[in-house]
């Protein structure tokens, strides 16, 4: 029997605390039980990825024809299914495939698609329009309105820098580059003193988020372990971090991080291939560790780019694009291939048209894994049918 079906049984919630029948406690070492809650897992790929290279039509002439010099032959291509296949990078999302939890989700964008990085990011983060401008970001908007009260752990940031996708009103969200190293003293006697100066109040806010944080986080740090070995890589380092925060029940809602590298204007058959491979390999090692300590149906990574590349290579690698594949692994997906293969004839200036609008996908992890309303945030997109 898992956790949740236990504590069903067991126990109920009452304002969070689970009050177990006294009998039980006879049996039960109340520490050796945690509570497991869905959090979502989004590894942001930086540069704009290649998704044609990616998960490539290899049953489409027009492939070849279109990119003659970066083009994946037949034969190099893995995990055929239905005209599409991954890169020979990609073995372990080709395992994941095959053991049917992987979704891809093709041809995702947005209308009036921006060539831009750091607006096309932008655009992504906040979940707004093209013509649109907002200050905070989805998941921000998010956690302001799960969490009634601040909550300085409900999203973990594994990066060196903070993300606007993460950005609400009140901080409940922290960023860590290395989880380890995050160990913060509260020195102040004084906390949190309200003032006549709102600004004030605000750093003192965030300050002692951070601090709360931090505790949080090493007391999750302590309970977990590593049973697996993770790539001395950037990402593999900070997946591996990931995985311990989640098998040591530190509970947030969401987990970010991001991987650079896939602005392949040139060499790009070298360069691609080394980035999905570092992709893969953490990935992979991650998904084997989360299903070995039985989270992975608690637990969705959300795999994606700020806009693909354009069709036609030009000469050693390819230029800005829109839309690409979303990858979703875990969380109890269907193992689908939503959408048709990319349209190669039908064109807008040289570049894929998008398909399914990106805030579709959003719309379905916050109903079906976050139980939660998108129309309050601000996203009126139908929910995408079919990933879980």
């Amino acid at each position: 029997m898992d956790r949740r079906k236990f504590f069903k049984l067991a126990g109920t919630y009452t304002g969070g605390s689970l009050l177990l029948p006294n009998f039980l406690h006879a049996f039960t070492d109340y520490n050796s039980f945690s509570l497991q809650e869905k959090s979502v897992l989004f590894i942001q790929l930086n540069g704009g990825n290649d998704g044609l290279n990616t998960f490539i039509p290899y049953d489409n002439p027009l492939y070849y024809d279109l990119r003659p010099n970066i083009s994946l032959s037949r034969d190099q291509v893995i995990g055929k299914n239905k005209g599409m296949a991954f890169h020979p990078s990609l073995k372990g999302f080709a395992s994941i495939q095959d053991a049917g939890d992987l979704t891809v989700i093709q041809n995702v964008g947005y209308p009036e698609p921006n060539r831009s990085h750091f607006r096309s990011q932008e655009i992504w983060q906040t979940a707004s329009n093209a013509n649109e401008y907002k200050n905070d970001g989805w998941l921000g908007r998010y956690l302001d309105f799960h969490y009634k009260e601040h909550h300085p752990t409900g999203g973990i940031n594994l990066d060196a820098i903070d993300n606007l996708a993460l950005k609400g009103i009140e901080p409940n969200s922290v960023t860590v580059k290395d989880p380890n190293r995050f160990k913060i003293k509260n020195n102040s006697e004084e906390g949190i003193k309200l003032s006549n100066n709102p600004q004030l109040d605000f750093v003192r806010k965030i300050a002692n988020s951070v601090i709360d944080g931090s505790d949080e986080i090493q007391k999750a740090l302590s309970k977990a372990k590593t049973e697996i070995n993770y790539p001395k890589t950037g990402l593999g380092k900070n997946l591996e971090w990931i995985g311990k925060l989640i098998k040591g029940n530190l509970n947030s809602k969401i987990y970010y991080t991001s991987l650079g590298g896939f602005d392949t204007h040139d060499n790009q058959l070298a360069v691609h291939s080394n980035k999905l491979s570092e992709l893969n390999d953490a990935v992979f090692t991650l998904y084997t560790d989360l299903k070995q300590a039985n989270l992975l149906p608690y637990t969705t990574i959300v795999i994606f780019s700020e806009f693909g590349r354009r069709v036609q290579d030009n000469g050693k690698g390819t230029d800005h694009g829109t839309a690409a594949p979303v990858f979703i692994i875990g969380g109890n997906n269907h193992g689908n291939c939503i959408g048709h293969n990319p349209n190669l004839t039908d064109l807008d200036h040289g570049d894929l048209k998008y398909a399914i609008d990106f805030r579709s996908v959003y719309a379905s992890l916050l109903e079906n894994q976050l139980n939660f309303n998108p129309k309050t945030i601000g996203i009126q997109n139908p929910s995408l049918k079919g990933i879980f």
